[in-house]
C-alpha cells in the first residue's frame, strides 16, 4: 500500500513523521474520514471545507489549498488501485520544541491513507447492535467544539472502551447535563411515532458529513426530523434506532443498556432510509 506523504507517494513501511510533530506529542491536528464508493469520493467537497474549518479553529495554516488535497486523495485512491474504501486524511502540526505553543511550529505535516475498512461486522447491519451508555462524558462544547475533529481522541477512546468491556461495540456519550451527545464515533437517531429526533450539535454531536446525508434523505423521503436535547429515556423508549458515520454508514441498533428499541429488530423505515443512502453514495461526490 502506498501513502501519501507531504506530495510523495512513500510504501507504507516508510510514512514516517517526526517523533517531535505536535500531532504525536499533543495529538495537535486534525483529520477526516472520507469515503469511496464505486470510484467516487463521497461529499469530498464538504469533507474538506470541514477539514479547513478545523484548521482555521485551531489556528493552523493549511499550506495546500482545496483543490491541491483533493487531487492528492483521488491519487493516492487510483495508485492504491482502490474502487470502494475508507480514506483517511491526517494534517498534524508538525515539528516544534518539546513546549505547547504552536508558534515553535511551521511546517504542517499531509498525510493520506486510502485502505479497505469494515467497522462493525455484516451481520450487524441487518440484525442490528446492541449498545450501552458510557459512564466516560462527552467533552464540554464550551472546552472544545465537536465540530473540530482534532488528533486527541483519547476521550472517544476512553468511551469505546467501556463499550468493549460490557462486550458491546459502541456506546452512547452524555454530555455534562446528561443529555445525549453522540456514539463513540458515530452519530445518533431514534423514532418516536412519526417523528425522527438527533442529538443538536450544542449538546455536543459532531456535524457528520454521513448525518447531514441522512438528514437530506429523511427530507426527501417526507420523514420529519428534529434536533431537541435527548434523555436516556428518550432513547430507551424508541421505537426505532439508528447510527450514523463515515466507516459505520448506516447501522440499525436493537438494544440499548438491556433495553430493546421497538420490537428488538431493525425497523422497517430504517431499512428504507439505509437503502436510500446506498443509492445515494454513488452519486454524490468526485470520481477519482
Amino acid at each position: 500500500m502506498k501513502i501519501y506523504l507531504n506530495g510523495t507517494m512513500v510504501d507504507e513501511a516508510d510514512a514516517k513523521i517526526s517523533v517531535f510533530d505536535h500531532g504525536l506529542l499533543y495529538g495537535d491536528g486534525i483529520f477526516e474520514g472520507i469515503r469511496l464508493y464505486r470510484g467516487c469520493v463521497f461529499r469530498l467537497d464538504e469533507h474538506l471545507e470541514r477539514l479547513e474549518k478545523s484548521a482555521h479553529a485551531i489556528l493552523l495554516n493549511l499550506p495546500w489549498v482545496r483543490a491541491t488535497i483533493a487531487e492528492a486523495i483521488c491519487e493516492t485512491c487510483r495508485i492504491n488501485g482502490l474502487e470502494d474504501g475508507y480514506i483517511r486524511v491526517i494534517v498534524t502540526r508538525g515539528v516544534g520544541s518539546l513546549g505547547l505553543s504552536h508558534l515553535s511550529c511551521n511546517d504542517p505535516q499531509l498525510i493520506i491513507i486510502a485502505d479497505k475498512i469494515t467497522l462493525y461486522p455484516e451481520e450487524h447491519y441487518t440484525k442490528g447492535l446492541k449498545i450501552i451508555t458510557s459512564p466516560t462524558r462527552r467533552i464540554n462544547p464550551a472546552a472544545l467544539a465537536p465540530m473540530v475533529k482534532s488528533l486527541n481522541y483519547m476521550n472517544n477512546i476512553l468511551a469505546k472502551a467501556d463499550a468493549n468491556r460490557a462486550g458491546c461495540l459502541e456506546a452512547i456519550m452524555l454530555n455534562d447535563q446528561g443529555y445525549v451527545a453522540e456514539c463513540t464515533g458515530d452519530n445518533i437517531f431514534i423514532r418516536h411515532k412519526d417523528k425522527w429526533f438527533t442529538p443538536p450539535t450544542s449538546a455536543g454531536a459532531l456535524r457528520g458529513i454521513t448525518r447531514g446525508a441522512v438528514l437530506d434523505i429523511m427530507e426527501e423521503l417526507g420523514f420529519s426530523c428534529e434536533e431537541p436535547n435527548l434523555t436516556r429515556y428518550d432513547i430507551w423508549t424508541a421505537d426505532e434506532m439508528f447510527l450514523t458515520g463515515t466507516a459505520a454508514e448506516v447501522i440499525p441498533v436493537v438494544e440499548v443498556d438491556g433495553r430493546s428499541i421497538g420490537e428488538g429488530v431493525p425497523g422497517l423505515l430504517t431499512h428504507k432510509i439505509l437503502e436510500a443512502f446506498h443509492d445515494l453514495v454513488g452519486k454524490d461526490g468526485q470520481m477519482i
